[in-house]
Formats: C-alpha cells, sequence, structure tokens
C-alpha cells in the first residue's frame, strides 16, 4: 500500500528545494485524467450524504448527532455528525500516539501520501462539498479543494520529512584518549510535540486546513480536526478517509478524529487543553489573537485578516493590467485571504502603453473591466461563486457608505441555484488620510481606490498598513526599475510577497503549492508560511539515548 509512494515522497523533496513547477495531483476535472465516470460518481457520493447521519464511526462521542450545514447556493444540507466529548477525544489521540511514533518518519509519510492519493481519488466528491459548504464556483471548488489542498498537503509531508531526517538517526561515537578511545552508541528519536487541533475556516475548509493536519501526523502528532460549523463536509470526508488508511496499516485510526460542532465553544476548549501541544488555526484575528493569548501550552500557528495592497504606478499592458486586476477581485468574490483589498493610485495619473491616464482613467478602466468580465450572468457565477455568509453580504451592501462609489455591485441570479446569493464586487474611492476605512480588513467583494500624492507615498502606505494590520500579498505595476526596487524594498520591510506586473494568466490571489510561499510570518497576518521548514520544525522534539559501545 506505501512502497507506491517513495517516487512522489522523492519528487516531493526535490520539488521544495528546487521550487519549480511540479504538482502531484492533476488539476484539471477532465475525464481524460480522472477517468470516464469519475465526475458522475463524485457528484452521487456527495449526494448520498445529504439529509443524513455522516458514516463516521469513532471515539468519544456523546452518541448524538449534530450538523447545521447550509449551502451558500441556497440547499439545507441535512447532514448531521457525532457530537464530541473533548476530553475523551484527547484522550484517545494520546494513546494513540507511542506506535505511530515508534513507526518512525519515513512510515508516517508513507501512510500520509496514501491518504493523499485516496483523497485525490475522490476530488469530484469533495469539490462538491467544498461548494456547497464554502460557495466557491464548482471548478475552483475542485481545484483548490481537491489538487491544490492535496498538493500543500504533501508539500508539508515532504517538508516533515526532510526536517526529521536532516541528521543521522544513530551513531557511533569515538573520542581519541590515553589509553583506549570512549566510545558511545547514540540514538537520536523524533518525539512529537503532542496532541494536535486543527480549526478550520468556512471559505477553504481543505486547502487551509491540509497542511497543518499532515505537517502534525507526519511528525507522529495525532490530530484533532475542529472544522467550522458551516464547513464540516469536506473535513469530515478527509478523517474518513484517513482513519480508514491508518486502520489498515495497523495503526489506531483515534490518530485522526472529527470535532464537529454547530456553534462556538468547542474550539477554545480544544485549544487550551493541558494535553493539547499544537494549535492551528486560519479565520478571523480576533480569535487567532485571542489563541496566541491564552493557548499558552502549544505550538500555534495562526492565519489572520490582512489588508492585501496593490501599488499603480505605471504599465506596459493597460488592457492587461485591467484584466487582471478585474479577475483578481473578481474570483470568489473576494473572500480568498490573499485577494487585493486596497489599489493605491497617485492622483495625478500614471503612463502606460497607451498613454497617460488620469485616476479617474483608472477608475473607470477598472470599473469597466469589471463589468466586461461578468456582464453575462451564467458566466459570472461560475467566477463568482456565491456570499459564504451574512457578514460578507453586509459588508458589501454597506459598502457605499465608506466613499464614493466607484462601481457598485450587483445581485446576479444564480441559472442553477436560484436561491443562492450572489453578488459583483464593489469599488470604492476614498482619501488616502481614511486609513480607518482601508487600514482595516473587508473581507468579500469589496476594494478601495486611493489616490497619493506619489508612487512614494503609494508605496509608504503599503509598508505601514501591513505592518500595523498585517498582509498575505502585495502588488505593484511598473514599468520602472527603480520603482520595481522601491517596492521590492517596502515588501522586505513589511514582510509581505510581491507580485510585479502580473498581466497574464497568473493572479495575485493564486499561489502554486512546491514554489510559492503562502504568507510569511513577518506581518501580523499569519504566523508562519505555508509551507517552509519553520512550519514543520516546532512540531517535533529529537531525544537522544546513549551507552557505551
Amino acid at each position: 500500500m506505501f512502497e507506491q509512494h517513495r517516487d512522489t515522497l522523492g519528487q516531493a523533496r526535490a520539488a521544495i528545494a528546487g521550487r519549480g513547477h511540479w504538482s502531484a495531483y492533476p488539476e484539471s476535472p477532465s475525464p481524460r485524467v480522472y477517468g470516464e465516470g469519475a465526475a458522475e460518481r463524485g457528484k452521487a457520493a456527495f449526494e448520498s450524504y445529504l439529509g443524513k447521519p455522516f458514516p463516521l464511526e469513532q471515539e468519544g462521542g456523546t452518541g448524538s448527532w449534530i450538523g447545521a450545514e447550509r449551502s451558500p447556493y441556497g440547499i439545507d444540507l441535512g447532514i448531521t455528525y457525532p457530537e464530541p466529548i473533548a476530553e475523551e477525544l484527547i484522550a484517545a489521540a494520546a494513546a494513540a500516539m507511542p506506535a505511530w511514533r515508534d513507526a518512525g518518519p519515513e512510515a508516517r509519510a508513507l501512510a500520509c501520501a496514501e491518504i493523499l492519493h485516496r483523497l485525490n481519488r475522490r476530488s469530484f466528491e469533495i469539490a462538491h462539498a467544498v461548494q456547497h459548504t464554502s460557495g466557491q464556483p464548482f471548478v475552483m471548488a475542485f481545484q483548490a479543494g481537491g489538487p491544490h489542498a492535496q498538493d500543500r498537503a504533501l508539500e508539508a509531508v515532504a517538508y516533515g520529512l526532510e526536517a526529521m531526517t536532516s541528521s543521522a538517526a544513530s551513531a557511533r561515537w569515538e573520542k581519541p584518549a590515553k589509553g583506549e578511545p570512549l566510545v558511545m552508541t547514540k540514538r537520536f528519536t523524533v518525539v512529537p510535540r503532542g496532541v494536535a487541533v486543527v480549526i478550520g475556516c468556512n471559505t477553504f475548509p481543505t486547502w487551509n486546513a491540509y497542511p497543518a493536519l499532515f505537517a502534525s501526523l507526519v511528525t507522529g502528532n495525532p490530530v484533532i480536526v475542529k472544522p467550522h460549523p458551516r464547513a464540516i463536509l469536506p473535513l469530515a470526508i478527509t478523517v474518513q478517509v484517513a482513519r480508514e488508511v491508518l486502520a489498515e496499516a495497523g495503526f489506531d485510526p483515534a490518530l485522526v478524529s472529527l470535532a464537529a460542532e454547530e456553534g462556538q465553544g468547542l474550539a477554545t476548549a480544544l485549544a487550551t487543553h493541558p494535553r493539547v501541544r499544537v494549535v492551528d488555526f486560519t479565520g478571523s484575528t480576533e480569535f487567532g489573537d485571542w489563541l496566541e493569548r491564552n493557548a499558552r501550552q502549544a505550538l500555534v500557528h495562526t492565519e489572520k485578516a490582512g489588508v492585501n495592497a496593490v501599488v499603480v504606478d505605471s504599465t506596459g499592458s493597460w488592457h492587461g493590467m485591467l484584466a487582471n486586476l478585474a479577475f483578481s477581485l473578481s474570483l470568489y468574490s473576494g473572500q480568498m485571504c490573499t485577494a487585493p483589498q486596497n489599489i493605491f493610485v497617485p492622483a495625478a495619473g500614471v503612463e502606460t502603453d497607451e498613454g497617460h491616464k488620469s485616476f479617474e482613467e483608472v477608475a473607470e478602466g477598472l470599473a469597466e473591466a469589471v463589468g466586461r468580465l461578468l456582464g453575462d450572468d451564467a458566466r459570472a457565477v461560475e467566477l463568482t461563486g456565491a456570499i459564504v455568509n451574512p457578514d460578507v453580504l453586509a459588508r458589501v451592501e454597506g459598502a457605499g457608505e465608506l466613499g464614493e462609489v466607484v462601481l457598485e455591485s450587483r445581485a446576479i441570479r444564480h441559472p442553477a441555484f436560484p436561491d443562492a446569493v450572489v453578488r459583483t464586487p464593489a469599488i470604492v474611492r476614498v482619501h488616502a488620510s481614511a486609513d480607518d476605512v482601508y487600514g482595516r480588513e473587508h473581507f468579500g467583494p469589496v476594494s478601495f481606490l486611493i489616490p497619493t500624492g506619489s508612487t512614494g507615498e503609494s508605496l509608504d502606505l503599503l509598508r505601514r498598513t501591513v505592518k500595523v494590520r498585517g498582509a498575505l500579498t502585495a502588488s505593484v505595476y511598473s514599468t520602472s526599475p527603480r520603482v520595481l526596487d522601491d517596492a521590492e524594498r517596502a515588501a522586505l520591510d513589511a514582510g509581505v510577497n510581491l507580485s510585479c506586473n502580473l498581466t497574464g494568466g497568473v493572479y495575485v490571489n493564486q499561489s502554486a503549492a512546491f514554489s510559492d510561499y503562502h504568507g510569511t510570518g513577518a506581518n501580523p497576518a499569519a504566523t508562519a508560511s505555508l509551507t517552509d521548514p519553520g512550519y514543520v520544525a516546532g512540531r517535533f522534539h529529537v531525544v537522544q539515548s546513549r551507552h557505551p559501545a
């Protein structure tokens, strides 16, 4: 079962070193890739869950079944899950850990690769689960919720395996001495930190959870997966697959368990439990900050809110720039932690390949580009998806109160799901002094056009807002090498990843596993990067034993 994955792990380890393009799991939902009938079987599997208890047997439950998921496309899923008892889940996970620790790094990595292999075969099923819990359009749900999430998970496994095997597991130590040398035999064992908890998010339930889940699992830590109450199903399927593989391999399936809830409170109870030693969270700044202050017994990694910025100085492709920005603002209705929010443009305008453009022409051009992109409703919904929750809807509907409306959001009727809540992006002009508005995150399809005194001021505002509030992405458009150099220095100062002159098929709010780092840990938006050596290193210790040879 496991040996078939050695080559995949080897390629993954090479990919994290080389940082070139590589993917273990094809992103195309074509039947030529996944086989004839795979799409139909995946949809049927998803529909088989609706209105029923989810088929998951695990320890540590009350015997009751809970669940209140409703699709942003207007469907009550009606799926229920076993109600957990936190103390019992933690006890079962801790009891399962010694055998998993003793299996060693390579066996754990191969088991993780088998879990990912089986998840990949169920990518269509997971895609429907992601679509109807997050509101993502289907193709995006397939790619981001399936193969892209699986790639990020494998990347974490590769980093974990690399870190655990960077030095010898045993050594013969000889020190010259008068007479016979001193000779010792030494053994070095990777010891997991302890029970880990992954607290999932609503918008990208697998993409954001998988790196944490697999980074902890490969380093020997049992994992309790606590999904967002509105997005349980994708992670329930994941837990089901993981437990199946672990049991077949002779391990206790309690190494991975599901902690579902309908409301709030379970995450705080799990995260602050004295036996929980690793906590990963994606979501609001408020709860992320609370975890960092209160889960003091654990290693805590958080990905929180940020104010992603774009600086427009000049461009050699006017239409390419506008089309690229329009796509980035519209993709999944801006409900991405990487979506641009603040667009800084000199009030005097910018130079382009089509001549000088005033600030007003930049605003009009961007509004028209979004309008063209989303002009056909049937096509638009395949890009925007649906609004994930009432808070996002309230923000976009109240955007006009924040400044001068450049582009008003409009409602779209979804041709397949008449009860879906779909909105196009709103663009608002605000003054550079209104940092109380653009200096905080407005998650969803709301962005700001901000006139500045110069590109230098734009870069200063980027630097300042990111340092204070954090960001996961930054972008600059310029034909000037000096400006591009200044932008890179600003990004380094702020600790944010930078994209330059994107006018084609690469967008600022997308990142590629094995090559792009997601987040840096160098600004308040995240404590770590998905993924780098620092993301996995704190999840284990090395304990040695020695004796005379």
